[in-house]
């Protein structure tokens, strides 16, 4: 007997099994695409950033955050266009792009979770629709079948349950391996944010005065960013 045989021997359990499994697959290619081009090394961009926003270029630093549409520099793209509102506005911002991001990483995946869960549940179902009508047929023959009568009753009803299960076994294996993904770019994201961050601080200090020379003359600590720029770290 071929799959299709096989299939259509199942009952009528098995059609929204199939639905499943249609389902599952197109929500598994989907996230492997979206999950695939979130990913990005933070490293090289945030070195961008750092010598952008150390001579306040912010069209620098908003061209090297426009060079991927990752995860990362779309959250820290919006971060650098607030700055000028200010390092709480840029804190907020980021802390509301970065939930925006992470939702948007975490779709549909829990409809993979229910999948998993229910697939293998209609199979049950099948099964135990499937072993009722044997029965049945069993009480309605008086009890004269032979034992291969009963053996095909049930490998019939056994087959939903076989098929729920391999539509549930791999949707419960892909939304752990995509829970996972999202939690590696979850990571690199707020490791990205929080030293971005650490380029500015709430309240501006004035610059240490070093010890004056032998001149007599003082000279002041130099800082790289105007005055309006406070909030960024003076550079030494």
């Amino acid at each position: 007997m071929n799959l299709l045989e096989l299939f259509l021997k199942g009952g009528i359990v098995m059609w929204p099994i199939f639905l499943c499994s249609l389902l599952a697959v197109a929500i598994i290619f989907e996230r492997f695409f979206v999950l695939s081009r979130a990913k990005f090394d933070a490293k090289p961009l945030m070195l961008k950033l750092r010598s952008a926003l150390s001579r306040n270029d912010i069209v620098g630093a908003l061209n090297a955050c426009s060079q991927s549409n990752a995860t990362v520099p779309t959250v820290l793209r919006k971060g650098v266009a607030s700055i000028e509102s200010g390092p709480e506005a840029v804190r907020s911002t980021i802390e509301s792009a970065g939930k925006e991001e992470v939702n948007r990483l975490e779709n549909h995946l829990g409809i993979l979770a229910n999948i998993a869960g229910i697939g293998p549940m209609l199979g049950f179902l099948g099964t135990v629709v499937g072993m009722i009508n044997a029965f049945r047929t069993i009480e309605m023959l008086g009890g004269n079948v032979n034992s291969g009568n009963l053996a095909g009753g049930i490998w019939e009803a056994m087959l939903s349950s076989a098929f729920g299960l391999v539509v549930g076994i791999p949707a419960l294996g892909f939304y752990n391996y995509f829970v996972g993904r999202v939690s590696q770019i979850t990571f690199s994201l707020e490791a990205a944010t929080d030293e971005f961050l650490g380029y500015m601080k709430p309240n501006a200090h004035p610059a240490a005065e070093p010890a004056p020379h032998a001149g007599g003359k003082d000279q002041r600590a130099k800082r790289v960013f105007s005055e309006e720029d406070e909030f960024f770290e003076p550079k030494d």
